[in-house]
């Protein structure tokens, strides 16, 4: 039980990087691809229906991990947060953004609010890499159990690691660049006019940055986690995940040379979701893997009695459903394309 539970939290967190990924992308490079405040704003329409329903995807994890592994929860919350209360700030920060420029008619304001969406939008990218790439990597645990990294210490990769370090700043990088990638092809086939000529544009461009800083961050955590290596020869099916990687991001650069960027999106939707399993499956059994490997938490220590992981599955499915059901209404009803000439602006 508590390996299947371990796949659920990881499939929660994926479907959060697929769906909140793009709209922090489109966030990312609305400066870049929006020329006017017409423009600016129709990217923002184009993910106003969905960008908070999407973030109910992280709170369904996080409410998850806390049944299902509550050592896990406890340690990694305390021992990690200072990040976390970066990230709070950040989500509040881009949900302020949205919010609230268009409450006052004015050029400035909206400008404003406009760098802020893009700032906290890049930087949540950012620091959600960090964070993956210290689960990866390892945290330095005690023998009592718990941990504290300062923001950073030497930024290499020894037993008393700082959360940022090489490799972590590598992961943050490389988190940027693909969720970039993936709001320019929301872009690319959602948004019409000048918006979407330029998104086009800058998906070609985001495609071999993404392939560089994967491929940098492959090789890194092969050095920064032994553990990829040896759960590759122990269980030789876990290669489909690197190699769905390799497929999705070829796909995603085949339908956009083709022009079918509705196709490509779902093929870097692909390359994140193997990305997250690639992550999972290089710590498993680890939930907290530790510098020192003797005190890493392993999944049985940090899951909940198995009759408590079995009785949960009697309310968390139908919810899974309800979610699941409810996002199929509203994606299914958004538009076919966000017209820069629609004068609606939230």
């Amino acid at each position: 039980m508590a390996t299947f539970w371990f796949v659920l939290v990881g499939l929660l967190l994926t479907v959060y990087v697929v769906l909140d990924g793009f709209d922090l992308g489109v966030g990312t490079l609305h400066l870049l691809v929006a020329k006017s405040e017409r423009e600016r704003a129709t990217c923002i329409r184009s993910i106003g229906p969905v960008w908070d329903g999407n973030e109910v995807w992280l709170i369904a994890g996080g409410g998850t991990l806390f049944f299902a592994f509550p050592v896990l929860y406890a340690r990694a919350f305390s021992g990690f947060y200072l990040p976390l209360i970066m990230v709070l700030w950040l989500l509040t920060g881009r949900a302020l953004a949205i919010e609230l420029r268009h409450q006052v008619d004015s050029p400035l304001w909206r400008q404003a609010w406009d760098v802020a969406f893009a700032g906290c939008s890049a930087a949540l990218a950012f620091f959600f890499g960090v964070a993956l790439g210290n689960i990866v990597r390892g945290v330095p645990l005690g023998k009592d159990g718990t941990f504290f990294e300062p923001l950073f210490t030497d930024f290499q990769l020894g037993d008393r690691t700082g959360i940022l370090d090489w490799y972590t700043i590598l992961v943050g990088l490389a988190a940027v660049t693909a969720l970039a990638h993936h709001g320019a092809l929301w872009l690319a086939f959602k948004v019409d006019g000048e918006v979407q000529t330029r998104a086009r544009a800058l998906a070609r461009k985001l495609w071999f940055a993404t392939v560089g800083t994967t491929l940098a961050m492959t090789a890194a955590t092969m050095i920064a986690q032994p553990r990829l290596a040896e759960n590759l020869q122990a269980h030789f099916a876990g290669a489909l995940l690197p190699l769905t990687c390799v497929g999705g991001l070829g796909a995603s650069f085949f339908f956009a040379r083709k022009q079918r960027y509705r196709a490509a999106f779902f093929a870097s939707a692909a390359y994140l979701a193997a990305l997250m399993g690639s992550a999972a499956f290089a710590v498993y059994p680890y939930v907290l893997p530790a510098r020192d490997a003797r005190f890493g938490l392993h999944i049985d220590a940090a899951a909940s009695p198995s009759a408590t992981l079995a009785g949960a599955l009697w309310w968390w499915i139908p919810a899974l459903l309800l979610t699941i059901g409810y996002f199929v209404f509203v994606y299914t009803r958004l538009p076919a394309v966000f017209s820069v000439d629609d004068e609606a602006d939230h």
